[in-house]
């Protein structure tokens, strides 16, 4: 990646500049509460190392999906007083985004200080799909940190989206790339272009749809492309099998047919399921080969011989990708799928292969699942943006750094 870096910035010298520091701040909250705050301290290097180095430090990040207007409960309240805790200093929040409260706030901060942004999603601007309107947002974020401020960008879990906090600010200022990026594409990089073989993908989640895209694109490259989740069920409507009420795109029932065809000595999908008379925590659950799903029955979960047959595939691989659970990994009668593939990817590890977890519920589950961080070489914290560069599309948050 050709761009500057935190290390440029720091070595330029940032004491007593202003800097704006993008960061992915969107955690899982239960009301107040962060269930997983993975993103938090996976955020928290770049913005010590800025703080500890004497900059302003403005950080803007988002929470969930407000409507364009403050939303109470997608309030950075929590994850400001977690981050405060996580790097050991106070952390402000402002009560606006570039409001009266975030203007004041942002003259008054020392060396050294960091302040909070109130969800940038509370500002339609932030998402618009007008430019003037992204422009005029990122005029006043600039506005915060001055003239002769920096824009950091640290938030790989929003740049695959050309939204002013991500893309318009890094045209109006100078730009780097905060260590949680710069280490993402590293790693990224390394999956589509320096691939130690044999390589292994696990895909997961509920949607073909979703996932299509990183199917075709990683199907002829991957010497095993294993399918686990809700959207096994489409794969298996697409050889004729009755899925009962397990989810079913049926609008993607042929293109999956095409890809069993053309990718048959690649694609692995399971042979047994665990199923469910109900989608709850405590639903009555049987396992069953994949043929015999009962009417009125949903698949929530991979089975035990389908998770035997995916570690034994995963056991030899070099290079593993995954993303997306096997099951409801939230309810522990349906979490054994996503819990056995996940410690087969940790065996492979520990006998040296390079390992990646794809951001989103992949990540929580490993966290939820007790299973340990360390026993993966990397957990991104973006799963969309992870998906879209394997994809190969252009990243607007990372081309707009090259500029």
């Amino acid at each position: 990646m050709a761009v500057q870096t935190l290390k440029d910035l720091l070595d330029a010298g940032v004491e007593g500049r202003g800097v704006l520091v993008r960061s992915d701040l969107n955690v899982p909250l239960d009301g107040a509460t962060i269930t997983d705050p993975g993103r938090i301290v996976a955020s928290a290097p770049t913005i010590k190392a800025l703080a500890e180095a004497g900059a302003k430090v403005v950080v803007v990040a988002h929470l969930g999906r407000p409507k364009g207007e403050p939303d109470p409960k997608f309030s950075l309240a929590p994850v400001a007083a977690k981050l405060g805790e996580v790097l050991g200093r106070n952390v402000q929040l402002a009560g606006d985004v570039v409001g009266q409260d975030a203007l004041a706030r942002s003259e008054g901060l020392t060396d050294g200080d960091i302040l909070l942004l109130e969800n940038v999603r509370f500002d339609p601007r932030e998402t618009s799909k007008d430019e003037s309107q992204r422009q005029a947002l990122a005029r006043d974020l600039v506005e915060l940190v001055g003239d002769d401020g920096a824009f950091v960008s640290d938030g790989f879990g929003v740049v695959h989206r050309k939204q002013a906090s991500v893309y318009d600010v890094a045209k109006l200022l100078p730009h780097y790339a905060g260590r949680l990026v710069a280490e993402e594409v590293a790693v990224l990089a390394k999956l589509t272009t320096d691939t130690e073989r044999p390589y292994a993908v696990v895909l997961g989640g509920s949607k073909v749809s979703d996932k299509l895209a990183v199917i075709e694109a990683l199907a002829p490259k991957v010497d095993t492309l294993v399918i686990g989740g809700g959207m096994c069920f489409t794969f298996l409507a697409a050889q004729g099998i009755s899925v009962g009420n397990s989810l079913l795109e049926e609008s993607m029932i042929e293109t999956c047919k095409g890809l069993l065809e053309r990718y048959a000595d690649v694609l692995h999908i399971p042979q047994d399921v665990v199923i469910a008379d109900s989608f709850s925590a405590d639903a009555e659950s049987k396992t069953v080969p994949v043929t015999e799903i009962s009417d009125g029955w949903m698949g929530l979960d991979i089975g035990p011989e389908s998770v035997q047959r995916f570690s034994s595939l995963l056991s030899a691989a070099k290079t593993v990708f995954w993303n997306g659970p096997m099951g409801v990994f939230e309810f522990p009668k349906f979490a054994a799928g996503t819990k056995g593939v996940a410690e087969a990817i940790v065996d492979a590890t520990g006998k040296g292969a390079f390992s990646v977890v794809g951001g989103g519920d992949s990540a929580a589950a490993v966290r939820q699942l007790g299973l340990p961080e360390d026993g993966f070489s990397h957990i991104s914290t973006g799963g969309g943006a992870s998906l879209e560069y394997l994809e190969g599309k252009e990243l607007p948050g990372i081309s707009v750094l090259e500029g």
